[in-house]
């Protein structure tokens, strides 16, 4: 069975810092481009940042948040992460990460076409 867990969201002070955890199961996370998206209230799903499945580990993001978060993966631990440093309260929203089978970290830019995805944690930015 498949499945996708985050952990790690939460409330934060703007100029804080959260790190997200994905951790998989039930498929070989080394053949699947990973990612993090995020969706506030009123807002679409946009991809905020996203791995390669390829052996360079290409990343994408977004231009509102490149320099302030980092994205990792550990596939021997089947577990991947997003790093949220400088966090600011437009960075809020339920962040959800995804997993699409062989391919680029080009594809972050949409949301169609990944092959699963997690429930979403929430990040909560605010004095």
């Amino acid at each position: 069975q498949v499945q996708l867990v985050e952990s790690g969201g939460g409330l934060v002070q703007p100029g804080g810092s959260l790190r997200l955890s994905c951790v998989v199961s039930g498929f070989r996370l080394d053949l699947y481009a990973v990612g993090w998206f995020r969706q506030a209230p009123g807002k679409v799903r946009e991809g905020v940042s996203c791995i390669s499945s390829n052996a360079d580990g290409a990343t994408y993001y977004a231009d509102s948040v490149r320099g302030r978060f980092t994205i990792s993966r550990d596939n021997a631990r089947n577990t991947f992460y997003l790093q949220m440093n400088n966090l600011r309260p437009e960075d809020a929203a339920v962040y959800s990460c995804a997993a699409r089978f062989r391919a680029t970290e080009r594809l972050c830019g949409g949301t169609h076409g990944w092959d699963y995805w997690g429930q979403g944690t929430q990040v909560t930015v605010s004095s």
